[in-house]
């Protein structure tokens, strides 16, 4: 049972957790410079390895990278999971999560330990950071593209759960992004990069100037960021719906009109297409044999929509930030920082289809329409009826052609400011830390999509003449024969759709940190704070969308707020010290108590342990407990409908026990898909609890003597870590692939509640709403090594290596059925390689550096899906399985600086992908052929060149 406090309570207990003689105390400067806060912990420490594994991305890093992203850095480090990136084309292709939090289109995410974005806590400069709108939802993650690149001194990646420490989200670990805080004088940075096949140009300017004196510091950045289009048909592995397949797997709404109907004169079903402009029909032929204006369908004519689709979509950024420090006494100083990042980023799908008729359930208005017998353009001479007691119109699948591409166009603008004091004081012989901090960001964005369709209108003129001449602008339409609308009929039908959306996050926070008392062992330090927060969000669809006019989707409206209050103690208690077999034990220990608006309250605890055994060897574990709140989207995210792809095991089932199945859910023997797209509802649930977990850590870093400060080597470290995550009550809909076929499989209501067929058998209801669904286990091993060779006359040799090893990942159902997501699987446009590694190797001096990355993925399996039946589908043994064989990218980097200019000057030259390695044909992914989650693009070598100028 949770309980509700009132955030009075909750201040106080902050408060109570302070020593009254240290707040009495007045601050003088303090001595203890060399302590650090590292990420992980909120205790001020002299050591940097403490009980978490940290990875930090310093900018020599970051540079190295060859990256202009914080969202694609992070997304190649070995921990990181299957995150959104601009290698996605979203909208119009996913349609509409059932978290609420929309298609992020145009957003860079972070996925850690393969648990998913929302269960990564995103930190800037220790503050949270407020998440994406995408203007399809009301997001619960942070878009990376939000922060630039330029403005990043190091990235530090706890690998840890961490809600005692941080709260909520933080179950797979933080990334804490740190800001650069001052520069001497001014800095210009240019780059310039394209594929070497000519396109995804890539344009970079960065400006900053800074200056520091004994009170003030500050540093302001401007810059801009340009990334251009990749066409998916601009590389063969991308230009076809299926790799290997031609055009069998393509699209039955065709730009000529495919239509199967019953004849009411003769009582015959047909199948055609029309072969001309204002077709003829003649209903005395019945077969294919025809010498009329029509023709019979077979695969060779289905429509390739690849050819219409991005590899990469286009993204401009746009950002100005600037904040400075001003120390008002010795001990105190106050800083203030803002920024502001526009976002501009298009999506492009194929022409949006028609699909009209009984047996393609879309929408309420194309499910039950009449072409009526006295619309001009209709060549049969009879109503042709969708929906009813007695439909003849069973489909009719169009693809417009001349309306165009859909094109989903944002605009996302971020704001950010934060204020706040530091400082420190003394009592007696010891010091504290403090910091008071006061934030306020928001994420708007607008969304045009262009090339969508008024459904209601499209009804309108298709029936009786009578009825589309009793409404103004009404024209009726011709839907037979390719390019058969015209632009009057596309004025009437084809509106341009207005989407928005705001996440807006208030925080206030307070901190003190120091030594509390000196025990045998040394001082133990303490770290305690109060943090509030505030979210709202709102998202609100164009007003076609929430009447259900616009075509195949409805969407309602999505506002929702909550605040949350928190307070935290954390401990490093000092055991043993200078003893045999220990140089050094500490055991910390930490708490957190949040108290939801929402839900109620939530108490998470952690310990660690350090065993420093000696100089060269050091050993860490840790214990700890996570949670997540449910976010605006998954609590007040409206029903919400979207066209998911998915394979209907009832449609000529291989089996008697599927057929027998299939009987008892009322679908004809005889039933066969017309359509992968079925409508699926989704939406958020006001009764969500908590996702919690376990997580636990094992470690050890080992610094051989033998290998420090000798002739062949100044350092090399050993290090390896196991994590183990345990997450129960996900946060989650079931896959509504996975859901389907457990309909069919156990006939359970359970999986069958929610989906509904007519009289066909074909679904025209899916329900899929979010629940706390079930569990997800978790594990896996850290492995690192490095290595640095000491400095010669010519240069420093460097190297490092870094390999994520996962032993299992399993995901379970309310009713523990096993999902089947998991280890060396490739399943819904995302796979969990076995082994991913990086290895650097980095020589330099101080005007030539040179370096060398290698990116390693094992491979993977994936279902072959509605692609079994081709040869493209015969890499492993198992029926129905192909294999994504593994990959190793090149990067190299070459750079010369002189300082002998200017105030220095630095060029760099690089290409990523050196050897042009293609990403393995992926035929269960939704687009493109490939997992864009893991692999570089088809054709993806990318050249670059950077100059920075210092004045």
């Amino acid at each position: 049972m949770r309980y509700k406090y009132s955030g009075v309570f909750m201040a106080l207990a902050a408060l109570a957790a302070i020593p009254s003689s240290v707040l009495a105390q007045e601050s003088v400067q303090a001595a203890d410079v060399e302590r650090i806060q590292v990420t992980g912990s909120r205790i001020r420490q002299s050591e940097l390895e403490g009980q978490n594994p940290v990875q930090v991305l310093d900018r020599d890093y970051i540079d190295r990278s060859g990256m202009s992203s914080i969202g694609d850095l992070l997304q190649s480090i070995t921990a990181s999971g299957s995150a959104l990136n601009t290698r996605f084309n979203s909208s119009g292709n996913f349609g509409f999560p059932p978290d609420g939090g929309g298609v992020g289109a145009g957003a860079t995410t972070v996925d850690l330990r393969h648990l998913g974005t929302q269960r990564v806590l995103v930190l800037v400069d220790g503050l949270r950071w407020v998440n994406e709108s995408s203007a399809s939802g009301v997001g619960g993650v942070v878009d990376l593209n939000t922060i630039p690149m330029a403005i990043v001194e190091r990235i530090e990646v706890l690998e840890d759960g961490a809600s005692s420490i941080y709260g909520s989200d933080a179950i797979a670990g933080v990334v804490n992004i740190i800001t650069k805080q001052a520069q001497t004088g001014a800095t210009l940075n240019a780059r310039y990069g394209q594929f070497t096949k000519g396109d995804g140009d890539q344009s970079q300017v960065e400006l900053s100037f800074g200056g520091e004196s004994d009170r003030h510091s500050f540093f302001i950045s401007a810059s801009y960021y340009d990334q251009k289009t990749v066409a998916s048909n601009s590389r063969e592995q991308s230009s076809l719906p299926v790799p290997g397949t031609g055009s069998a797997l393509g699209s039955a709404a065709i730009p000529a009109g495919l239509i199967n109907f019953i004849d009411p004169n003769t009582g015959q079903q047909q199948t055609l297409f029309p072969n001309a402009s204002n077709p003829v029909y003649n209903p005395a032929l019945t077969g294919c044999e025809r010498s009329d204006d029509f023709r019979c369908f077979s695969n060779d004519r289905r429509f390739n929509y690849a050819n219409y689709n991005l590899l990469q979509t286009p993204n401009k950024r746009a950002s100005l930030f600037a904040q400075q420090q001003y120390r008002l006494t010795d001990s105190t100083q106050w800083y203030l920082r803002g920024l502001y990042n526009q976002r501009k980023s298009t999506n492009q799908a194929a022409a949006e289809p028609f699909f009209i008729g009984t047996a393609v359930p879309t929408n309420f208005w194309a499910d039950n329409l009449t072409i009526a017998a006295d619309n001009p353009y209709n060549p049969f001479g009879f109503d042709l009826v969708a929906g009813g007691d007695n439909p003849n119109l069973l489909m009719l699948a169009y693809r417009p052609l001349e309306g165009g591409p859909r094109r989903f166009e944002q605009t996302v603008d971020t704001f950010y400011i934060a204020s706040g004091f530091s400082g420190n004081f003394s009592h007696g012989d010891r010091w504290f830390n403090w910091d008071m901090n006061a934030a306020y960001s928001t994420n708007r964005a607008e969304q045009l999509n262009f090339g969508s369709y008024n459904a209601r209108r499209l009804a309108t003129g298709l029936g009786p003449l009578a009825t589309c001449q009793a409404e103004a602008g009404c024209v009726p339409l011709n839907l037979f024969g390719a390019n058969s609308l015209t632009p009057e009929m596309l004025a009437y039908i084809q509106p341009v759709v207005r989407d928005n959306s705001e996440n807006t996050l208030n925080l206030f926070s307070a901190n003190l940190t120091g030594d509390l008392l000196s025990l045998p062992a040394g001082e133990l330090a303490f770290a305690t704070g109060w943090e509030y927060r505030k979210y709202r969000g709102s998202y609100r669809p164009d007003g076609l969308t929430v009447a259900g006019e616009y075509n195949g989707v409805v969407s309602s409206p999505t506002a929702g707020s909550y605040d949350v209050n928190e307070v935290y103690a954390e401990f490093s208690i000092p055991l043993l010290r200078d003893v045999a077999l220990a140089e050094q034990l500490d055991l910390s220990v930490a708490s957190r108590f949040s108290d939801y608006s929402t839900f109620g309250s939530e108490i998470t605890s952690k310990a660690g342990l350090r065993w420093q055994v000696s100089r060269e060897l050091l050993l860490r574990g840790s214990w700890a407990e996570g949670f997540r709140a449910p976010n605006i989207g998954e609590l007040f995210g409206s029903a919400s409908g979207f066209d998911a792809v998915l394979n209907d095991p009832c449609s000529e089932p291989s089996d008697a026990s599927t057929q027998a199945n299939c009987s008892a859910l009322g679908v004809p023997a005889s039933y066969v898909q017309p359509n992968p797209q079925i409508g699926v509802i989704t939406g958020g649930n006001r009764e969500l609890e908590p996702e919690t977990s376990t997580s636990h850590n094992l470690g050890f870093v080992y610094s051989p003597e033998f290998a420090s400060q000798t002739s062949w080597s100044e350092r090399m470290d050993f290090s390896v870590s196991w994590y183990q995550h345990k997450l129960k009550g996900a946060i989650q809909a079931l896959d509504a692939q996975t859901q389907l076929n457990l309909c069919v499989q156990t006939l359970s209501d359970d999986f069958c509640g929610g989906i509904q067929r007519n009289a066909l058998g074909a679904i025209d209801n899916f329900s899929n709403a979010l629940t706390n669904i079930g569990r997800i286990d978790t594990s896996g091993v850290d492995f690192d090594i490095s290595w640095l060779q000491p400095a010669t006359d010519i240069g420093q040799l460097s190297v490092n290596w870094r390999t994520t090893m996962m032993n299992y990942h399993r995901v379970f159902d309310a009713n523990n059925e096993r999902q089947p997501r998991t280890v060396g699987v490739e399943v819904n446009n995302s796979g969990i390689p076995r082994f991913s590694s990086n290895l650097n190797l980095a020589f330099g001096n101080d005007s030539v550096q040179a370096s060398w990355t290698m990116r390693y993925l094992s491979e993977l399996t994936e279902s072959c899906g509605s692609a079994a039946s081709f040869a493209i589908c015969q890499n492993t043994p198992e029926t129905g399985q192909n294999r994504l064989g593994s990959v190793v990218y090149h990067d190299v980097q070459l750079s010369w600086q002189t300082d002998a200019m200017l105030n220095g000057v630095q060029i760099v030259v690089g290409l990523n992908n050196l050897f042009s390695k293609e990403p393995p044909i992926c035929l269960s992914c939704t687009l493109n052929g490939y997992d864009p989650s893991n692999y570089e693009m088809p054709g993806s070598r990318f050249w670059y060149l950077q100059t920075r100028l210092q004045f």
